[in-house]
């Protein structure tokens, strides 16, 4: 018996068909929608974004960024590459063409879908002279990409390919995020990205996001997350404390102590992937004798320095990387506190009698530069070493002072890049002479790091990299001293959160 649809019935059917269609090709399932209507306040330093395509390690700034947009890959607890709009990619063995297979189904905060042509037009604003870059920052992805070909095979298929082998690739593309083409002109301000997370206001201290219904991913934890700046340490501290803020960060190690005291709020501690070291001036003077870099590394009784100056809230470096870095060689040894050794390093190198250096440090970025550099200079006193330090006010201006490889003897500094690949290109290969390299010369080095770049197995290069690790710990371009450890104050009710593998605040 045949049944016969009513013309209602019909258009209600016409209807779920349209209605579903806008979801998902193959099925009726409607979007992850928000885990929970609580609403979560994030007070940190600053909540500005600025443009979202300049190179930038802060961690205030890249928790908003990417609870707004999505790159093509993410790093996933371990630590590791995983997928993210590109849903698979391919290399080739030279390494030097990628193919990424784009993830159907994403949908912008502004109800475009992606395609491949967003991704080469954000690729290509990344890329734009113009963006400029912040503290020195300015054409840093430019010098791996602008000779590049990027593009669009079909309507979800990506092709880069590279002029010279680039096997960590990803380590770039893990940190640019991807917007609809339409909407770049209206960058920055106008923030639009396909992430958990969509702008509904903000200010200059303040910044609403709310839950995008259609992101494509896990259902954000949260309808709304409110974002608000606070310079001060301590009424960040207090926020959290009163229940103002469900979550402080960077409170520092006094913060650590108050809430612990107190009692009303939990603390929540991460080993950063931040370098606290001193470059050194390898081009001229006393610095281009490796014997004399290596006695500034003996000299220093660094566990001091961190139980002063940090009061133990950091773990010490064996060389230019952290243990989030890929490449880290955990069976490098440090430089042992030995002043005997350092006297007779500097005795061999021409100073039987000690030297004097001057320091560069800036006033902020790492804060505690000033008292750093007095309790270093009280220690190499002890071997010799006469140390006057230069303060620098405008920190702006000290990055394009250590840029432009104008430095005294040695400068503070943080490196912040989470990527290896970076660290060397931009601070220690010889031959392309980065923005951060000082004068560190080493062919065997420099071989190496290409040779890594054309090796695609990931334990292979691992294996290289750790090699390098090995030979700048002993030629000692830098004075390696620690990577701080940094705590956020928590909420009771969210006693279960911990930061991400990367350090960054994404609640999805």
């Amino acid at each position: 018996m045949k049944r016969h649809l009513s013309h209602k019935t019909c258009f209600r059917a016409y209807v779920a068909l349209l209605f579903c269609s806008q979801f998902l090709h193959s099925s009726c399932e409607p979007p992850p929608q928000a885990n929970g209507p609580r609403a979560l306040t994030v007070m940190q330093a600053s909540v500005s974004i600025g443009d979202p395509h300049i190179a930038s390690d802060s961690s205030n700034r890249l928790s908003i960024l990417f609870s707004i947009y999505d790159a093509l890959v993410e790093l996933d607890a371990a630590g590791e590459f995983s997928p993210s709009l590109a849903e698979s990619w391919e290399v080739t063995e030279d390494g030097r063409s990628w193919t990424f297979h784009l993830r159907e189904g994403v949908v912008f905060h502004n109800g475009q879908r992606l395609t491949a042509s967003d991704v080469v037009a954000t690729l290509g604003r990344v890329l734009d002279p113009a963006i400029g870059g912040a503290f020195g920052t300015q054409g840093v992805y430019i010098s791996y990409l602008g000779t590049a070909e990027i593009s669009a095979l079909d309507d979800s298929t990506v092709r880069i390919v590279t002029e010279d082998p680039m096997a960590d690739l990803l380590d770039l593309l893990v940190a640019m995020p991807i917007g609809p083409a339409g909407e770049l002109d209206k960058l920055p301000g106008g923030y639009v990205g396909s992430g958990p997370y969509e702008v509904r206001e903000q200010s200059d201290g303040r910044l609403v996001l709310t839950a995008h219904d259609q992101f494509w991913g896990k259902a954000p934890d949260y309808q709304e997350i409110t974002w608000m700046a606070e310079g001060d340490t301590d009424k960040r501290v207090e926020a959290v404390l009163t229940g103002e803020a469900d979550i402080a960060a960077g409170i520092g190690i006094q913060g650590r102590e108050r809430i612990e005291e107190d009692g009303s709020a939990v603390v929540r501690e991460w080993d950063s992937g931040l370098a606290i070291i001193f470059m050194i001036n390898a081009l001229e003077g006393p610095g281009e004798d490796r014997r004399v870099r290596q006695a500034l590394n003996y000299a220093l009784d660094v566990e001091e320095i961190i139980a002063e100056i940090k009061s133990g809230a950091a773990k010490r470096l064996n060389g230019y990387l952290t243990p989030h870095h890929f490449g880290y060689n955990p069976g490098t040894p440090t430089y042992p506190h030995d002043p005997v050794k350092a006297r007779s390093l500097l005795a061999e190198a021409g100073y039987p009698d000690g030297l004097s250096l001057v320091f560069d440090i800036p006033s902020a970025m790492p804060d505690e530069a000033p008292e750093l550099a007095r309790l270093m200079a009280e220690q190499y006193e002890r071997v010799g070493i006469s140390l006057k330090i230069v303060e620098h006010q405008d920190r702006a201006a000290y990055s394009e002072m250590v840029r432009a490889k104008s430095i005294n003897d040695a400068a503070a500094f943080d490196s912040s890049p989470r990527s290896t690949y970076r660290v060397l290109r931009e601070k220690l290969h010889s031959g392309l002479r980065g923005p951060w390299w000082e004068g560190y010369q080493n062919d065997e080095v420099n071989a190496l790091i290409e040779r890594a770049e054309a090796t695609i197995s990931d334990p292979e290069r691992q294996a290289i990299y750790r090699r390098i690790y090995t030979i700048i710990r002993d030629d000692a371009p830098w004075i390696f001293l620690y990577s701080p450890t940094r705590y956020w104050g928590v909420s009771p009710t969210m006693a279960d959160w911990r930061p991400r593998a990367d350090g960054l605040l994404i609640f999805s």
